[in-house]
């Protein structure tokens, strides 16, 4: 059973379905288990443990019975951010921009973290 893992409520799932599709694989190895473009659910799995579930956000609010609740917070910061550990932060970096993320903060050396992004170091399309 996977204990952990983070599932992102999207508004636009086929936009986010293929981002995610096709960076996971390269960044971490992840394969994914379940889903299609068409929504409105996926998730990705690597060595059979859970690591990023997407579904979508009027089917979640319509199972949880929320739709007459606002979509959106007011502007804010980021609510949310998926982490992951890969071999080469910059080619990670690349991969992800290659399929749609915008950069938001480029790679960098920082003391006793060694080779990372400034968190986030990339955004995927706005959505999340």
């Amino acid at each position: 059973m996977d204990a952990l893992h983070p599932r992102l409520l999207v508004s636009r799932f086929t936009e986010c379905f293929r981002f995610y599709d096709a960076v996971l694989p390269g960044l971490i190895g992840a394969v994914r288990a379940s889903g299609r473009a068409s929504g409105p659910y996926a998730h990705w799995d690597v060595d059979g443990q859970g690591v990023l579930v997407l579904f979508d956000r009027g089917s979640m609010a319509a199972i949880a019975r929320t739709e007459g609740l606002p979509a959106t917070p007011p502007p804010a910061q980021d609510s949310s951010m998926f982490v992951c550990r890969v071999t080469d932060v910059d080619t990670g970096l690349a991969l992800c921009l290659e399929h749609g993320a915008s950069l938001v903060a480029g790679s960098c050396d920082r003391p006793g973290w060694g080779r990372t992004s400034a968190p986030p170091m990339c955004a995927i399309p706005r959505d999340i």
